[in-house]
Parts: C-alpha cells; structure tokens; sequence
C-alpha cells in the first residue's frame, strides 16, 4: 500500500539504517530486527520523556522496516508448497513488524523466496510511521499516564494508528496498488499486524507470544474446563514412560493472565502468572510445545459476530489449522444426540462476511481436515465403517444470526434447510470456515447435536446437563487428537493451492 512521506520536520531515529540487498534469508531477518528493534526503543524513550513533560518542538516519527524482491521473468515453480514464491516479475514489498515473534515465519518466507526466484532480499526502512501505541508490544494506558492537555496534544507529537493502512483489501483482493506501487508481499500490513496483536491480549487476557499454530473454536465452556483438566494434566509427571514420553511433547499450558504452568516431567514445576479478577470476553488457552505446534483453545462465546471477530485477529499469527469444535441443532429425524457432524458444505445466513466474501463464493471442504477430522473420530470412539455412521454423518451445516430462529414462521425456514440439504444449524461455524478460507487458514468443523428442535427436542437445562457430561470430554479428545494427526501430515499438505486466488501474495 502506498506510504505517507515522512515530513522533513519530524524528529526521527539518529542512525538511519540505508537500503541493502542480502543474498541469504537469516541475514535479512536480522537486519530487519535491528531496524524495528531500533526504532521502537526511540519512540518508547521519547514517549517515556513526553510523559514526563519534556516538551517537544518537532514531530516525533519512526517507520516500520520493509522487505521487497524484485523478479524479472517468470519463474515456473514445481512445488507442492502454495506459498514462497510470486505470480511473475515485478516489484514486491511489505512492511514487517514483533521480530521477536515472527523472525522464523519470515525466515521461513524468504529464504523460499530466494530460492525459488534466485533474487536478493532487499531490506530498508519504509515510509509507514509505527504507530506510538505500537510501540509498545503489551500496549500503553495513555488515559492513566497522562493529563487530558497532553492527552489531547500527543497526535501533534507521534504517529497513531491511521484506519487507512489497517484495511483487508489485500486479502479480500480488492488491492489495486497504483502504477509506481510494489505488489503487496504478504496478507498483512505491519500495521494490520499490530492492531491485532494488541486486540488479541484485550479479548483473549494472554499474550500473542502464547499462540500456537493449532487452533480450536469452541462456543461453550464446557469444552474449555475439559481443556483446562486436560492441559494440568499433562503437565503433571507420570511414572509411566509411555505416558511421560507423550507429555513431555509439550511444555507448559497457559491460561489467562499469562498463567504459565510448566511441564513436570520436563523438570518445571513452576507456575507464573496472575490469573485476573474476571474472564475476558474470549479466553483463550494454549498446550505449548516448544516450536509453537501445541493448540490453542478459545471459547468464543455465542455468535457469528465473536466468530468473525477473533479469526479477523489469530488470522495475522498465520495458523497452520483452524477448527470449530460447538455444539448445533440436528435437523435430521435419523439423528440422535450426541451424534457427531462433519461439516463438508455450509450455509451462510450469519452475514457478518457478506461485505467481504460475498454469498456467491463457494467455501469448500477441505480434504485434509475432513480425513484427519474422521480418522480423530474413529481413534476416539474406537468404531469404523459403519458403527462409524452411526455416530457421524457428513453434510451441511447452516450457520445463522438469530438465536431464536425457532420462534419464527416455521414453515419458511424449514423449507430453506431442506432445499440446502442441512443437516445440522449453528451460529459460529460458516463464519469460522469462511474467514478461513479469506484469510487462507485451514479450516474445518466437527459438531455434536445438542438438540432436535424440529423433532421436539428442545435444548432445555435438564436435557443439555446430562448431554454434555457425557460427550465433552470425547468431544474435546477428538479435537486435540485431530490436531496432532494434522501437526504429522506436513505443511505443504495443510497449506495447499485450493486456498490460493489468482495473483497470491507470496507469505502464506
């Protein structure tokens, strides 16, 4: 996207760093984490003296580090991989930003780039200020630490987030850039990038530094005090060594307030950590391994809006899987409760995404979420062939805005479900499939029905108590264990071309 020029008045680092070309991928890394490292410790002493305050004649201005390859022809690339290289010659460009959470992903990017198109890597600083709050990897309380005039006056001082460079149009391509722009590099902007980081802490209570690359959904709380018990327990010791050889896969488990409980079998029994007065609105709660390829779970909560709002932020880490273990409605008569659906289709009245991805976009199953998904099933269950169908049907699920949908004229939604050939309903999991087909995450959707209500099987508090103690906890078990069946698969199974548009962008 196209910078703002940096004003000749503006008081900026005082060793700038010239554009250089680097032949290898870790150099250019590290060049590019001595720039942001450097330019956001001069905005954090500056804010640091303007608190006290040092008054300030001149605007205080530092600007993210970018990345850019050029290629002169094209380049035919046989590879399995659907990232890591570019759709023909031209000049690509992107900002970057948090290397001491990134510097491996881009790593990774570049050195394929090199590889692939034999160019240099070149990096500089670019002409997008870094924002004052972003600065700050754990965010800044501005209102606390200053007056309401030098509140007021700090946007004449330093640069704040600018709504202009935090837009989707590069995922959502709809991206033109102008005739002298570079093509876009990556999904996200370095300043899109920071915004949800910061978001992240705020809706989930732990850090982005938590996150792995294994996510899942859930809209109950139930599942996330399965995944809790779970999580301490693995971090319990055993005496037996099979058990402690699968344990120690892990490190620690984190829940929120950055509660950090390490692995005894590992030889950590610490536990650091406040846990906070109150839960944040999507807490989130991470089984870390230690080259983040543990599992995160959320409980977002009920709602398409929670949904599309916290994969609009976990999309930036570049997650490697995403899937959305909940609770629907069973539509068919044949199914019972606590049957499982394997979502391989969706319906889409949620219209949260509708301005983004429009209606008309087919969002597909993907083929190995769907076989991990139903080889989880049958470990768990220990059932295959057709004991298996009798606890697991495959079809569509239609995700909608209205909780109380029942209440409505009956016979014109049951006609709409009927002719899409739904067999189960929600309200979270067309969202979570949709933003990650937008956002090219690997999605996926396993349900268990909870209720019939076209049948007469209302979710009323007696009934759903006795479902959910007994198939959370195998719910939960399925879902953790389709997870590591994908972390054996390989990425460039995970991250195929079926999620790649026309003139992709080369960070996956």
């Amino acid at each position: 996207m196209k910078h703002t020029t940096r004003p000749r008045t503006a008081q900026t680092p005082p060793n700038p760093f010239p554009t250089e070309a680097f032949a290898d991928a870790a150099d250019a890394v590290a060049r590019l984490a001595e720039i942001y490292h450097t330019n956001t410790a001069f905005l954090r002493d500056a804010f640091a003296r303007y608190r006290l305050g040092e008054p300030f004649e001149r605007r205080v201005r530092a600007c993210y580090p970018f990345v850019r390859i050029r290629t002169e022809v094209n380049t035919h690339i046989d590879s399995r991989r659907s990232y890591g290289f570019v759709a023909g010659p031209g000049v690509f460009e992107t900002t970057v930003t948090r290397l001491e959470l990134f510097a491996g992903y881009y790593g990774e990017q570049l050195r394929l780039l090199a590889k692939n198109h034999h160019v240099m890597i070149e990096v500089g600083v670019s002409a997008q200020p870094i924002p004052v709050h972003f600065a700050f990897a754990e965010g800044i309380h501005l209102e606390g630490d200053l007056d309401r005039e030098r509140l007021l006056a700090m946007r004449d001082v330093f640069d704040t987030p600018d709504l202009a460079l935090l837009d989707d149009r590069i995922v959502n391509g709809t991206y033109v850039p102008d005739a002298d722009e570079p093509q876009p590099l990556a999904l996200f902007t370095a300043a899109r990038v920071d915004f949800s980081l910061h978001r992240l802490r705020h809706y989930t209570a732990t850090s982005p530094a938590h996150f792995q690359n294994y996510v899942l959904y859930t809209n109950y709380q139930f599942y996330i005090d399965e995944f809790v018990a779970l999580g301490r327990t693995m971090m319990a010791a055993s005496d037996d060594p099979e058990t402690r050889a699968y344990r120690s896969e892990y490190t620690s488990f984190v829940e929120p307030g950055d509660v950090v409980t390490g692995n005894a079998n590992l030889g950590d029994t610490a536990v650091q950590g406040v846990a906070p007065p109150r839960l944040p609105q999507m807490p989130a709660y991470h089984l870390k391994r230690a080259d983040g390829s543990g599992i995160t779970m959320v409980n977002i909560g009920v709602g398409p809006s929670n949904a599309k709002t916290i994969t609009d932020h976990i999309a930036v880490l570049r997650p490697h899987a995403w899937i959305m273990l909940g609770h629907c409605a069973g539509l068919r008569n044949t199914q019972r409760l606590g049957d499982y659906v394997l979502a391989h289709g969706y319906v889409r009245e949620d219209h949260v995404l509708d301005d983004d991805l429009p209606l008309w976009v087919p969002i597909p199953a993907l083929a190995e979420i769907q076989v991990a998904l139903e080889r989880a099933v049958a470990q768990v269950t220990q059932l295959d062939g057709v004991e298996l169908k009798h606890v697991m049907r495959t079809g569509t699920v239609a995700s909608v805005d209205n909780r109380n949908w029942e209440l409505r004229d009956h016979r014109e939604p049951v006609q709409r479900l009927s002719q899409s050939r739904a067999i189960a309903l929600d309200m979270e999991s067309a969202t979570i499939a949709a933003n990650g087909f937008r956002f090219r995450v690997p999605y996926g959707t396993l349900l268990c029905v909870s209720d019939k209500p076209l049948h007469g099987e209302l979710k009323l508090p007696g009934m759903a108590d006795q479902f959910y103690r007994a198939q959370v906890d195998q719910h939960l078990q399925i879902g953790v264990k389709a997870m590591e069946i994908l972390r054996t698969n390989g990425l460039h199974r995970l991250h195929s071309r079926k999620l790649r548009s026309f003139a992709e962008v080369a960070f996956q």
